[in-house]
């Protein structure tokens, strides 16, 4: 990696992430360490660190654009959930696996998912040259989660949904959370969804753009 990418990886930590109240070491020493540019399409290396969502399918082969959510977006998403290091994660929407590697320092198992055999691939074999052996990345609808692996401490949601299905939500532990984006058009809110023992309670945690998550249409989501 060049100098030029290092220098541009510290401002990213400094600039974007720090100073957006992420105080988590473990997310700020992640993003130090994982190498952003190789999870990112070749031609936009250049923009590996700059604030705003990278795409990373246009959605001409299958209709559904895809993209690496903003590294601030994401840096607070992975800190409102509160991850332990015995937590169980599911990454749903992993894309390209920068996500699911952020993940891996956080806790000792990460199961990424993603609806498109080619992402799959791309994303297994990221995580490979990253030598990251903690994780493993599935194939599946994302609005249906990963019942085999489960259930799970902490969900993320890599995009904006209007509310997590049913199915999903189904697929946690007591005492388990869902964090993703909340929202219809431009603009949403981060949330989370705890599985209390009373019941399922969510809060509002701050103001977040992000990309549709494919398959989360409001008519097929939970009613609280």
């Amino acid at each position: 990696m060049t100098t030029d990418l290092k220098t541009q990886r510290l401002n990213m930590v400094e600039s974007q992430i720090r100073t957006n109240e992420v105080t988590d070491r473990r997310i700020l020493d992640a993003m130090m360490d994982i190498d952003r540019e190789n999870f990112v399409p070749a031609a936009d290396r250049a923009l590996a660190y700059m604030e705003g969502e990278i795409s990373v399918q246009t959605g001409e082969e299958d209709g559904c654009r895809r993209t690496l959510l903003n590294p601030m977006v994401l840096a607070k998403l992975i800190q409102l959930a509160d991850i332990k290091e015995t937590d169980l994660v599911l990454d749903v929407g992993c894309t390209t696996g920068y996500s699911t590697a952020l993940l891996t320092y956080l806790t000792n198992s990460v199961v990424g998912l993603e609806q498109g055999a080619k992402l799959v691939e791309k994303a297994s074999a990221n995580l490979a040259s990253a030598n990251i052996i903690n994780a493993a990345i599935v194939e599946g609808p994302l609005n249906q989660g990963y019942s085999a692996e489960g259930p799970y401490d902490v969900i993320l949601l890599n995009g904006r949904v209007n509310e997590p299905p049913e199915t999903l939500l189904k697929q946690l532990k007591p005492g388990g959370r869902v964090v993703g984006v909340l929202g219809e058009g431009v603009t949403g809110k981060a949330k989370i969804w705890l599985n209390s023992a009373t019941g399922w309670t969510s809060r509002e945690a701050f103001d977040a753009a992000a990309s549709d998550l494919p398959g989360f249409d409001k008519d097929r989501q939970f009613t609280f």
